[in-house]
């Protein structure tokens, strides 16, 4: 059998999986399978997953009606010693959101660690707990295969102090209220792959993570120096479903004059604003980009507006702009958000050949620009195992 290391990332209703091989004690570059199971907790949870060349090996429902996590891992894992019968599980390696002030590194996850992890819920109370099921469903599982958490927060670490703090009284700074910043994993991989891209790669980055989820990160000789993200993982761009930045003024009025209270905002500013809420027609970019309505418009000229305004708050932060990144499910695909957001931040310099854009290559910056203009599709999942095979030696 061969050696390989399983990623996991667990979501609410979600579980991310891919199986990287350990061939002569190197990582693959691409998972052997990958895909997810959908739908946890309702009656349609579904598996689908495809092979390392991208054919659909399973699409199947899951044979418990309104299945937890356990039940979500035990069927996984039950799909894997038949779909994957020559693979063995070495290792499993998770993302988890929130490492807090006390885990700047991926750490190997043992009771000790588990339960520090716990202390972070608070913190991320929409995601750690379903990171932390997820481990404590494959320890339960799988408990002689050692497990590894790579923490969402870490890149951010190397942030200056003036970076993550607000201005709030000095003892609720030092219970935890500050700016940790997300999506670390996709940020340490961009700057993990950077130079293979460009010349400029150790300068002044801005690299911009635009999905469902979505923020933005400067980077200078690749480490972190500021981010949009902060408190919490609602902060910053326009998302899917997410409002972004909004004055605290606003939360104080929908409470005093709207009697809403902490469970009615939470699902305001994570579930029904953003693109979906200013559209009024969908949280997904392919629809509204195909979309002749107004209220569409207004919600992609919100998008990349944000998006322009932050590019040179980070600028600022890094000491100007050398390099600008796209990357992301919209990053990546969405050419109509590339030009746009160019064409917004023109300003600074940044040219794009129109048509290396349409072609998504991944230098779409004109020979004239004075930024390297790049698109470079994230891997988190190889980030986790990487970190994994590494933290254990394999």
């Amino acid at each position: 059998m061969t050696q390989s290391i399983l990623t996991i990332n667990a979501g609410s209703s979600s579980i991310k999986f891919a199986l990287f091989p350990l061939v002569s004690a190197a990582l693959a570059e691409k998972p052997v399978i990958s895909g997810q199971i959908d739908g946890i907790g309702t009656p349609s949870a579904q598996l689908v997953a495809k092979d390392e060349g991208g054919e659909k090996i399973a699409n199947e429902a899951l044979p418990v009606a309104n299945p937890n996590h356990q039940q979500a891992f035990d069927h996984l894992l039950s799909w894997f010693t038949v779909k994957a019968a020559d693979w063995e599980i070495t290792a499993v390696g998770h993302r988890v959101v929130h490492g807090g002030q006390v885990f700047s590194r991926p750490v190997r996850l043992e009771a000790d660690t588990i339960d520090a992890l716990s202390n972070f819920i608070t913190l991320a109370p929409l995601h750690q707990p379903h990171n932390l099921a997820g481990i404590k469903a494959i320890r339960a599982l799988m408990p002689n295969v050692p497990q590894v958490g790579c923490l969402d927060t870490a890149f951010h670490r190397t942030q200056p102090k003036e970076a993550q703090i607000f201005g709030l009284p000095r003892q609720i700074t030092e219970e935890g209220v500050r700016r940790y910043g997300f999506h670390g994993l996709s940020y340490e991989y961009i700057a993990r792959v950077l130079p293979e891209h460009s010349e400029r790669a150790d300068g002044r980055v801005v690299v911009a993570h635009l999905g469902n989820g979505a923020s933005m990160a400067a980077m200078v000789s690749r480490q972190g120096v500021a981010t949009t993200m902060g408190f919490t993982a609602v902060e910053g761009l326009v998302m899917g479903t997410r409002c972004g930045s909004v004055d605290p003024g606003v939360l104080l009025y929908l409470m005093e004059n709207k009697g809403m209270d902490a469970k009615a905002l939470t699902n305001l500013l994570y579930k029904e604003s953003g693109l979906l809420g200013v559209s009024g027609v969908s949280q997904d970019m392919r629809d509204l980009l195909a979309s002749d309505k107004p209220e569409a418009k207004e919600a992609l000229d919100l998008f990349c507006y944000r998006i322009a305004r932050e590019t040179g708050s980070l600028a600022a932060a890094a000491g100007g702009l050398d390099v600008f990144v796209f990357t992301g499910g919209i990053g990546e695909n969405a050419a109509e958000i590339r030009r746009r957001v160019t064409n917004l931040i023109g300003w600074m310099g940044v040219k794009i050949d129109q048509e290396a854009n349409a072609r998504r290559d991944i230098r779409i910056s004109a020979p004239d620009s004075a930024v390297d203009v790049l698109v470079i599709p994230t891997n988190e999942e190889w980030m986790i195992a990487h970190h994994t095979k590494t933290l254990l030696g394999l």
